[in-house]
């Protein structure tokens, strides 16, 4: 099914096309990776909506990307809650560890590193998403052993010729 195909039968379930601007995303974004303003065009050409709701939705939400992410997108809350147990040496610590600082990805496009407003998981302060996975009350040794983990789980998918279909949870 294309993606065009799984646009339009998404869309079917709203009343209304602008309802399904979220759902389109999701489906473009999985399909294309992130979402350039071509696709942003292609999914408002889709839908029969104006462009700028479209555009305004993906630049609003950071479950969108706009621009390529690595394939495991670290994504770090830098809300209050995070802040107070110490989300800033986390911050520090993965940029250093990798090389790259907070927006840029490392240069082997396995991680991007991102702080976000708010993950909604303060019970679990400080948290960081990746993927679709949350991992929270994190200290620096837990950060350092969830990396290794992704790069683990990434060899064994090269490895094994799965490297494309991305990782796992997305």
């Amino acid at each position: 099914m294309s993606m065009r195909e799984k646009i339009e039968e998404a869309a079917s379930r709203y009343p209304d096309q602008r309802s399904a601007i979220m759902p389109a995303l999701l489906i473009a974004q999985k399909e294309r990776g992130h979402l350039p303003g071509a696709v942003l065009e292609e999914v408002a050409d889709i839908l029969g909506v104006e462009r700028i709701w479209v555009y305004e939705l993906a630049t609003f939400y950071t479950l969108f990307h706009t621009e390529p992410v690595g394939i495991f997108h670290l994504q770090l809350c830098d809300n209050i809650s995070c802040m107070l147990r110490r989300s800033e040496d986390l911050l520090r610590h993965l940029e250093e560890v990798l090389g790259i600082k907070k927006g840029g990805t490392t240069p082997d496009g396995l991680f991007t590193l991102s702080t976000v407003e708010c993950l909604g998981a303060c019970e679990m302060a400080p948290v960081m998403q990746v993927g679709d996975d949350y991992h929270g009350d994190l200290d620096i040794a837990q950060i350092d052993a969830l990396l290794d983990r992704l790069r683990t789980t990434m060899r064994q998918a090269t490895g094994a010729g799965l490297a494309a279909a991305g990782p796992p949870g997305e």
